[in-house]
């Protein structure tokens, strides 16, 4: 008997179950597997607030309602200038937005008067309602300061000093800019910033929007990444194409993970 047709079916097998093999090793290593990100990218922005100036203007929607006096009374709150809790009698303004919340706008004395308190509260109230819902949801108070040091989020607060403000993000057209990010760590930080599917969103990255949020993954990455996405998603029609494609293209997982939290947009959408 002729071993060629043996030798025939034995090769042919040996190739099926080699190809069988390899088809299998490329299933692992598709874009849902976990990358290995030993290597990664550079960020494409140093960090975000700056990208662009009009995601957010001053002609947008605004939530806020109103403002009134509410007296003073001591108060415990955070002061940059000497890196410490104060406890002082600041000026308070109850502000009331349309989504029924309400922040209470806590003016440092040393503005003076009740109403050049005022003329901070109410400067600052109508661009906070523009922020979302979603962003203002844990917003219970707001700290102004004067002062040459930048705003803070975090502890249910937004910290503001007045005179950093002036010179740098009003004058750059990008304070409701600096708004979404810090008002991103106090109301989402603590629910996302350690979450698993967080996580493996960064993982599956392999690089990082900033080099703020590279340096600082835990603290600044969900706030560093969280003006990108809404940009991309709720105003994409006000930022360049080029703008667009280099987020989409730099942390398409974390975009992802945005879209399945359900967020409340409002007032962008009802």
């Amino acid at each position: 008997m002729s071993l060629v047709k043996p030798i025939k079916i034995f090769l042919f097998f040996t190739f099926f179950v080699i190809a069988l093999i390899s088809c299998e090793k490329n299933k692992e290593s598709g874009p849902s597997s976990t990358p290995n990100c030993s290597d990664y990218a550079t960020p494409p922005f140093s960090g975000t607030i700056f990208i662009d100036p009009d995601i957010i203007t001053s002609d947008d929607l605004t939530t806020f309602v109103s403002l009134s006096y509410n007296g003073q009374a001591q108060r415990t709150m955070y002061d940059r200038r000497v890196a410490d809790w104060i406890t002082i009698s600041p000026y308070l303004f109850p502000a009331v937005f349309d989504d029924n919340t309400t922040i209470e706008i806590q003016v440092n004395p040393e503005f003076g008067t009740v109403e050049d308190a005022r003329v901070q509260a109410e400067k600052f109230a109508p661009v906070i309602g523009r922020l979302t819902t979603e962003l203002r949801k844990d917003v219970e108070t707001v700290w102004i300061h004067k002062g040459v040091q930048p705003f803070g989020g975090g502890n249910n607060n937004l910290l503001i000093h007045t005179d950093y403000s002036a010179l740098h993000y009003e004058d750059q057209g990008i304070l409701e800019e600096t708004f979404v990010h810090e008002a991103s760590h106090t109301s989402l930080d603590a629910y996302h910033s350690t979450n698993s599917d967080w996580i493996k969103a960064q993982e599956q990255d392999c690089r990082f929007i900033s080099n703020y949020a590279e340096e600082h993954p835990t603290r600044e990455d969900i706030a560093e990444s969280y003006l990108p996405y809404f940009a991309v998603r709720y105003r994409a029609d006000r930022i360049s194409t080029e703008l667009k494609e280099k987020i989409e293209s730099a942390i398409p997982n974390r975009i992802k993970y945005f879209d399945d939290q359900g967020f409340n947009m409002y007032p962008l959408t009802e």
